[in-house]
């Protein structure tokens, strides 16, 4: 059992609030929790996330670490660009 009067006080059903919304309950020492973000409307989690590529970034990590073909077309195009 805890002490009394040295812990504080458990909300076994804290409301997490995202946009004015309730968006799921936990267990914390606050009632209410305010979020800007979380796994409902983060663009990883919704399948809404894009990479931005301008400088051929990704396509060079990929290729330094062996996870591209060096012959596929996006080399092939580069090279053609450059060109």
């Amino acid at each position: 059992m805890p002490k009394p009067e040295i812990h504080p006080t458990w909300y076994p059903d804290a409301k997490v609030i995202c946009n004015g919304e309730v968006v799921m309950t936990v267990g914390s020492t606050q009632p209410e929790i305010s979020v800007d973000v979380w796994s409902g409307n983060h663009p990883f989690y919704t399948g809404t996330q894009k990479i931005i590529d301008t400088e051929g970034r990704v396509d060079r990590f990929l290729r330094k670490y062996g996870m591209l073909d060096p012959t596929s077309e996006v080399d092939s195009a580069e090279s053609n660009a450059e060109n």
